[in-house]
């Protein structure tokens, strides 16, 4: 059957049950002149005649209601199919991945995801922790979470986050006995820790920025690690100085047991972003969980 052939059926449908041209024709915001056509070439191409007309009344001839006895429960079902799929948007179902850091998992995808969860039963969330650069297309995760800075170009990229800052941290003890360092460059005197990049295997270069000029300080120090909460752990202990997000150190700032030095060397940077490929038609599923993550300045 063609789509206009359809058509026809439900024009056809509107007039029998209203009976009358002028009646469909206003339900259908057409013209009664184009119902008439209408009517009149579905009955030529079926070759009966399907209403009769006179001036008072329109009324289904024996065709006609044979004809209405299969369209009725067909176009019931096809609205009951349609009304189906509506809830499916309303209540989306189906598996969603992505993959993320630690970090960003447990800070901005979780908090998101238990709502998710709680709203809509039928959805299935699978979050891969790896701070590796993963491709996920390759992979086939439907979407990750980076740095603003680490998205492919060639990748949709929505803001999850407000900007961050780095903090480089030190506990009084460590202070007291060393000095503070006023610039980064001071910090060539200082015991650092090292973090150990999983992306690409080498060490972190501290990132620092002020008047406009970004610098880049290649510290040493007796200890290396790739875990944020053991490098926060060791700077409370005394081992030496630190750098990590900043909201990563806040509980330990505030209990006192770590100090925040060179604070005005530390702007802020494009926080974190949800990337997938560009697609015409994005899943129910996939939808409510890009529109929930989506960063809303307060």
């Amino acid at each position: 059957m063609r789509r206009e052939e359809l058509s026809d059926l439900v024009v056809f449908l509107a007039v029998a049950e209203a009976r009358s041209f002028t009646r469909a024709a206003a339900l259908l915001g057409a013209s009664q002149s184009a119902i008439s056509q209408i009517v009149r070439r579905l009955e030529a191409g079926m070759g009966v005649k399907l209403l009769t007309r006179n001036t008072r009344n329109v009324a289904p001839t024996e065709a006609g209601e044979q004809l209405l006895a299969t369209l009725r429960p067909a176009l019931s079902d096809i609205d009951a199919q349609l009304s189906r799929l509506s809830a499916l948007r309303e209540k989306p179902s189906g598996t969603v991945r992505v993959t993320s850091s630690r970090h960003a998992a447990e800070t901005i995808l979780w908090p998101t995801v238990g709502r998710l969860l709680e709203a809509y039963p039928e959805l299935v969330i699978e979050i891969s922790i790896d701070s590796q650069l993963t491709d996920i297309i390759t992979d086939r995760f439907d979407a990750g979470i980076r740095l603003g800075e680490q998205v492919a170009k060639d990748m949709i990229a929505v803001p999850i986050s407000p900007e961050l800052r780095m903090a480089v941290v030190g506990s009084p003890d460590y202070l007291a006995s060393r000095g503070v360092p006023a610039t980064p460059h001071d910090l060539t005197g200082h015991a650092c820790i090292n973090i150990r990049m999983q992306t690409r295997g080498g060490l972190y270069a501290w990132e620092f920025g002020r008047d406009g000029r970004d610098l880049k300080v290649r510290v040493e120090g007796p200890l290396i690690l790739n875990d944020v909460p053991m490098i926060l752990h060791a700077a409370a202990q005394g081992v030496g100085l630190a750098c990590v997000l900043e909201d990563q150190a806040l509980t330990l700032l505030a209990s006192g047991r770590l100090v925040r030095v060179l604070q005005d060397w530390c702007p802020p940077f494009s926080g974190y972003h949800l990337y997938y490929p560009d697609r015409r038609e994005l899943p129910p599923a996939f939808r409510i969980l890009v529109d929930a993550l989506r960063y809303r300045k307060p």
